[in-house]
């Protein structure tokens, strides 16, 4: 039988809004508090290293405010580090991050990044915190963050999303595979990027997912149904 799939849902766009005009609204606490009311099990949020949208003192208001879990999402840059370090979140999804890209365009090298990645991982666990690694669904890269010693990965589901046709169905068969092929290492395995409530049905029989992150489509709904309706509109979507 398949267990039920937990969301995390992504605040980032709603501080987007608010940075668009240097504003302090909309008011993140309130945004997180309508989306826990909503039914998520988590929020999630990008601290970037541009500060485009989650700004610093986010971070630690919402640490203090949240009743759910927080994800933080994060590059393996230093001062981010030392922020998350300082913070401890439940748990911290290591990204990759280029300035130019509009959102996380891929997965990360965990392979290829294994050295600069291993003192990272090491310290957030021993400080209390979770280590997921926001990787793409390939057998190598899940095998790296077993032996890294990351408990979680988070499968990037942009290639899925974007696909169609004989890719379409290539990219469920990847994500089935590396979701069970995890399992088998010990990860638990969560998965997104660029899920809406219509192209998430796919994904609802994959038996080893933990958790799914969505963000942008949920605020975007928001602005026609509020927050805490289009939330749980989306745990709807993703009941199996």
């Amino acid at each position: 039988m398949l267990t039920p799939l937990k969301l995390g849902v992504n605040i980032d766009h709603a501080a987007t809004l608010r940075q668009a005009r240097g504003v302090d609204y909309p008011n993140l606490v309130e945004i997180a508090r309508l989306a826990e009311r909503g039914g998520a099990d988590g929020i999630t949020i990008h601290l970037r290293e541009d500060r485009r949208h989650i700004q610093d003192a986010d971070v630690y208001t919402l640490r203090k405010t949240l009743t759910t879990r927080m994800n933080l999402e994060m590059a393996n840059n230093p001062e981010i580090v030392r922020i998350a370090l300082e913070v401890r979140p439940d748990e911290v999804c290591l990204v990759p991050e280029r300035r130019q890209e509009l959102t996380t365009e891929g997965g990360l090298d965990a392979a290829g990044q294994f050295d600069a990645l291993r003192p990272t991982v090491a310290a957030l666990a021993a400080n209390g915190t979770h280590v997921s690694l926001f990787i793409a669904p390939e057998r190598k890269q899940l095998e790296a963050a077993a032996e890294l010693g990351a408990p979680y990965v988070e499968l990037h589901t942009g290639a899925y999303a974007n696909a169609t046709g004989d890719e379409l169905k290539r990219e469920v068969e990847a994500l089935h595979d590396a979701a069970a092929y995890g399992a088998t290492l010990g990860l638990r395995v969560n998965a997104g990027h660029g899920l809406t409530m219509t192209n998430v049905k796919p994904l609802l029989d994959i038996p080893n997912l933990d958790t799914l992150n969505i963000g942008h489509s949920i605020i975007a709904h928001a602005l026609f149904v509020g927050v805490e309706q289009a939330v749980r509109d989306m745990v709807a979507a993703c009941a199996r």
